[in-house]
């Protein structure tokens, strides 16, 4: 036997996919482990032809899932973010669409069983230590249940309805950053390299971000993905803020990460709260991350922010938020708590809906000189 064969069920979670693996099935030492990721994957290669990802950041993503031992919580999930042509496994932020499927994979892996006609269960995410709770209906079929994945939930990037997931994170603010606000402030001034200076927001409230009002590069916010994806003087000057701001940001060196992501924001065209193109961090997105989308609603009910002026939104404890991009809108409802000193609120929740959906269950296959498995 010339191969490794591993269980895994190739799952679609919100407008992500690739495969999922219980963690017992995968080596527990990190550089064996990313090896194996990568086998599996295909990388680094431009098309991933000897693997399983799909050419693109979005289907370059694993999860590995496993039961917890953490008082109060069922599930531990490690999002892995692998690139097409690179060797390198980030596992050190969050990915809230492939979170959608874990409690579905965990379901159907027989590795927790199903409350009752609708099933909440708390996950840990590894990578930055959050927690959140996720719901999925699972309804009785003869004297089992099963996970449903048809209803009449849509979400735009991913085409028909499907059954609803609600995701509710908790205590999201500083996932990888040391706060909320790393820099300390709402907004910081810089200087380019060639000389054009901006305001931004550096803010991770799930997700490291660089929000950059669009107009303060020449472009609308508008435009459609292809054509910034295209313009490569926009890409070379948001990798030289990165880089600047990474560094403000707490993070160090970001030239090998897939974070801080860089957004354009610009006020909303089609009744939503606030326009969005958002790139990973060199690929314009063809919606937004879930967790990105938490982190430009906050900064959306946030005064003194580069999204201050810019945003449409309602006062009040419970808002929400409608966050477009350029295959449609995401609306998030944030849960807010008064500040003692009178000023902005704290975000206590995002909750929001994706959906997910089961490929494929199968074995996926390695060269044995990979790894030979747990039998040898």
């Amino acid at each position: 036997m010339t191969q490794t064969s591993i269980p895994c069920l190739f799952m679609r979670g919100g407008t992500s996919r690739g495969p999922f693996f219980d963690r017992a099935d995968l080596p527990g030492d990190i550089p064996t482990r990313d090896r194996v990721l990568l086998a599996i994957m295909g990388s680094p290669d431009r098309r991933q032809i000897d693997g399983m990802g799909g050419a693109h950041p979005l289907t370059s993503k694993v999860g590995i899932v496993g039961i917890s031992n953490v008082p109060g919580v069922n599930l531990e999930f490690l999002f892995a973010q692998l690139q097409p042509d690179s060797d390198r496994v980030d596992t050190t932020a969050n990915c809230g669409n492939m979170l959608a499927a874990v409690v579905p994979f965990a379901l159907e892996r027989g590795l927790v069983k199903a409350q009752g006609d609708v099933t909440t269960l708390r996950v840990l995410t590894l990578n930055t230590g959050m927690q959140c709770d996720i719901t999925v209906q699972t309804p009785s079929s003869g004297d089992a249940r099963h996970v449903e994945y048809a209803g009449a939930t849509r979400i735009d990037g991913v085409p028909g309805q499907a059954a609803p997931i609600g995701i509710n994170f908790l205590e999201t603010a500083g996932s990888v950053c040391s706060g909320l606000l790393p820099t300390g402030n709402r907004r910081d001034r810089i200087t380019l390299p060639d000389g054009v200076s901006l305001d931004v927001t550096c803010i991770d409230n799930g997700m490291p971000m660089v929000l950059i009002p669009a107009s303060a590069l020449g472009r609308t916010g508008s435009e459609p993905t292809s054509m910034l994806n295209a313009d490569d003087e926009l890409k070379t000057q948001l990798e030289a803020l990165r880089l600047v701001c990474g560094d403000l940001m707490g993070l160090g060196d970001v030239s090998a990460r897939n974070y801080p992501k860089m957004c354009l924001i610009a006020s909303p065209l089609q009744g939503g709260s606030i326009v969005t193109r958002c790139f990973i961090p060199h690929v314009c997105h063809d919606a937004i991350g879930v967790l990105a989308a938490v982190t430009v609603a906050t900064a959306c009910v946030l005064t003194g922010t580069v999204a201050d002026g810019l945003a449409e939104v309602s006062g009040g404890l419970k808002q929400t938020v409608s966050v477009e991009h350029p295959t449609g809108e995401f609306t998030l409802e944030l849960g807010l708590e008064s500040s003692p000193d009178g000023r902005d609120p704290t975000v206590t929740s995002a909750t929001l809906l994706r959906t997910a959906r089961l490929l494929m269950r199968s074995e996926v296959f390695i060269p044995r000189v990979v790894w030979p498995g747990f039998m040898d």
